[in-house]
């Protein structure tokens, strides 16, 4: 067994090993060691006396000359005050209080010198202050002043750590394993360090825990960053090899078919890149091995025709096609936009289509049961449903392709499910998302999939004109956002104004959080400010509300309202985010706009300027220029660049968000490696394990890196990347 593997129960005292792995979901010497330092204090220079500055963090050099035991004054028991003096006779004091002051009182002797470090403050009267150290760190030594500068100069490594556990109780232990740690094996190959100038891993766990100085930590996490994302890697490139491998029945496009029929029945030509995109997918269906795909692209670009064509192709081969949907709005929006594409085509029959199917917890028993039957006896080529075409009863004839759209708000479980109705051999899966996505977040997080991308908008989409309103700065500028809906909709247009909230605080759908740190009113929700407007300014309008607590049958029935021209404006939460399609609707306005993500922000306002017209929002908002919350909002009004506001948006997110599931839980293996700053690292060392995994894919020469794979697949992600 390889040192990293072995228990800390082992390692370390039975107290210290609880507590790492109670708070930190520590288990083995390798999760302590590659719980790297999350910042490094400076202990300051050597300062003398006669120097200090209030509030300042300083070490200092000096001996022990007196201890007292004083009484608290409020309460009951004593404290400890250590009097400490420096060469120029000049006189320091250290307070310690409760346990610790027992175990100071039990180091530091009268005549001992040592180092003291910590943040210096006055204390006493203002005739006689006292400069005072409270609980400093220190270290005592017999050795000359050149090594109580050394001891000065190394930064002090501070740990993430949690309730009852001190960064300083996580250095101790990582003390401990590294007194006792040995050679390692190293998982990345001498050749491959040699060309990067990567020092060996034994050294660079050494060097981040105990670094002499800065440059030490640098050299350090430069080689621990490249292991981060050439340990990836290796995974996701050996998941595509093991993908290719797997068998599936293979959907060559046949001519004289539906798709055929389709291509010449559209009103508009497809795009270079759908007709492209749509090739690479086509080619991929025809091969006898899965098709693992993601097909990203901006709002509006056309990702809906492209996966019709694509399960066209696989209903002409004798197959189905699954469209999984993350919401009802959705899939009930995808079901009648892929029915009216295919006009007669989708009523099967004498007609030689086939039959779309829709399926959704909500329908009645009879509803469900002829969508089951549909769906099992395959008479409906294409299914379309939510969450419920993953229930083990549903069942299909044949499925050959499985469609995920707005991949990330599915759980590997719910992708899994549907996979696996797929009887002999595995469906191709192809997987859409209207987020764009920076490449080295897609060869990190979706690195075994293929990626294609959408980034030319159709013909007829209008560009949006984007603002932001500071409500509370400039009250009359909300009154003419109002007036602006009344003109669009004086023009026979119609209008979206999205809220946080429905109106319960308690249970509400959206992003709540201001993440400001200040007191704030409660986000404005759907219902008060539809009576707000249908009492004010929008008297006259025809007003409807769409929200996820609404009964099924009541927001299909408000959408198809809306979608008819019923009416003028809707209200709604984030129901309408993505998918929705009604090409009359001309504006936007999303209140408390600073709750939102900038990728949502992004997401809502494509909900606009889809027909033809242009189209306007408006970002709502009580902050001022020059708050955070203000300049995420003045950059979507910036840009309609989807992947450059996607940088904006993962640049303030933790990297645990951005990877997901992917990287799920305490044990992340991405500890140092940033996706948006580290491109080059990650885009070399992708290369690097694709070089490796070609001349050895079993890597039967690389047990050291085969051992650190299974490592990482140890725990939950395995089951992740799996599943992907």
């Amino acid at each position: 067994m390889s040192r990293f593997d072995e228990p800390l129960t082992k390692a370390l005292d039975p107290k210290t090993a609880k507590l790492l792995h109670s708070v930190l979901d520590l288990e083995t010497v390798g999760d302590l060691l590659r719980h790297y330092p999350r910042r490094y204090a400076e202990r300051g220079e050597l300062t003398s006396l006669d120097a200090l500055e209030v509030d300042e963090h300083v070490t200092v050099v000096g001996e022990v000359t007196r201890l007292m035991r004083k009484p608290m004054r409020n309460r009951g028991g004593t404290w400890l005050e250590v009097e400490v003096v420096d060469g120029n006779r000049n006189k320091i004091y250290l307070s310690f209080f409760g346990k610790g002051s027992h175990v100071a009182e039990s180091r530091l002797k009268a005549g001992r010198r040592g180092m003291f470090a910590g943040k210096v403050g006055l204390f006493g009267s203002r005739t006689n202050p006292r400069w005072q150290l409270s609980h400093p760190e220190f270290e005592l030594f017999e050795e000359s002043e050149a090594s109580a500068e050394e001891f000065a100069a190394a930064p002090v490594p501070i740990y993430p750590a949690g309730k009852d556990l001190t960064p300083w109780a996580i250095r101790r232990a990582v003390g401990v394993v590294l007194d006792t740690l040995g050679p390692l094996d190293d998982p990345l190959p001498a050749d491959l360090r040699a060309r990067h100038g990567l020092q060996g891993l034994g050294e660079a766990l050494v060097a981040i825990h105990r670094p002499k100085d800065f440059a030490e930590v640098g050299r350090a996490r430069k080689r621990l960053k490249f292991d981060e994302a050439f340990v990836l890697q290796a995974v996701l490139l050996r998941r595509r090899q093991a993908a290719t491998a797997l068998p599936a029945k293979a959907r060559p496009r046949r001519s004289g078919g539906m798709l055929s029929d389709f291509d010449a029945r559209l009103p508009f030509s497809l795009t270079e890149g759908q007709a492209q995109v749509g090739e690479e997918i086509a080619a991929d269906l025809a091969r006898e091995h899965p098709m693992h795909r993601l097909l990203q692209g901006e709002v509006g670009a056309g990702k809906t025709v492209v996966a019709l064509r694509a399960m066209l192709q696989v209903v002409d081969a004798g197959g189905q096609a699954a469209l999984l949907a993350p919401t009802e709005v959705l899939a009930q929006q995808h079901h009648r936009s892929i029915t009216a594409m295919l006009g007669d085509l989708a009523q099967g029959g004498m007609f030689g289509g086939t039959a779309v199917t829709l399926l959704t917890g909500s329908m009645s028993a009879a509803a469900r049961r002829s969508a089951l039957l549909d769906a099992a006896s395959g008479t409906a080529g294409i299914v379309v449903g939510t969450h419920a075409l993953l229930q083990e009863h549903v069942q299909f004839a044949d499925l050959g392709l499985v469609v995920v759209d707005e991949q990330h708000r599915f759980g590997v479980e719910q992708r899994d499910a549907l996979r696996e109705k797929a009887g002999d051999g595995r469906p191709h899966v192809l997987v859409m998302t209207a987020t764009p996505i920076p490449r080295t977040v897609a060869m990190t997080v979706f690195g075994d999939l293929e990626v294609s991308t959408l980034s030319q908008l159709p013909s007829g989409r209008a560009p949006i004109t984007t603002h932001v309103v500071p409500a509370a700065e400039k009250p009359h500028y909300l009154e003419r956002t109002w007036e602006r809906v009344r003109e669009e909709v004086a023009l026979g247009r119609q209008a979206y104004i999205v809220c946080p909230r429905i109106g319960d605080l308690e249970g509400d759908e959206g992003d709540l959080a201001a993440a400001t740190g200040e007191e704030r009113r409660p986000p404005l929700a759907v219902l008060d400010v539809a009576e707000l407007l249908r009492e004010g300014p929008f008297h006259d309008l025809r007003v409807g509300t769409l929200h996820g607590k609404l009964p099924p049958e009541e927001k299909d029935a408000v959408m198809r309202s809306f979608t008819r021209g019923e009416l003028d404006v809707l209200i709604a939460t984030t129901v309408i985010e993505v998918g929705v399609d009604v090409p009359n609707s001309s504006v936007m306005i999303i209140m408390d706009a600073d709750r939102f993500g900038v990728s949502q922000l992004h997401q809502l306002r494509g909900r606009v300027g889809r027909g033809g017209l242009p189209g306007l929002c408006l970002l709502v908002s009580d902050f001022p220029e020059g708050t955070p919350a203000r300049a995420r909002l003045d950059a979507v009004a910036a840009t309609l660049d989807g992947f450059e506001l996607s940088r904006v948006d993962l640049e303030q997110r933790r990297e645990g968000d951005v990877l997901g599931e992917a990287q799920s839980g305490k044990r992340s293996s991405l500890k140092l490696l940033q996706l948006l700053r580290d491109e080059d690292v990650i885009a070399t060392a992708r290369d690097e394990a694709a070089t490796l995994l070609t001349h050895d894919p079993d890597l039967t020469t690389h047990e050291a890196l085969r051992a650190e794979i299974t490592r990482l697949l140890a725990d939950e992600r395995a089951e992740y990347l799996e599943k992907t």
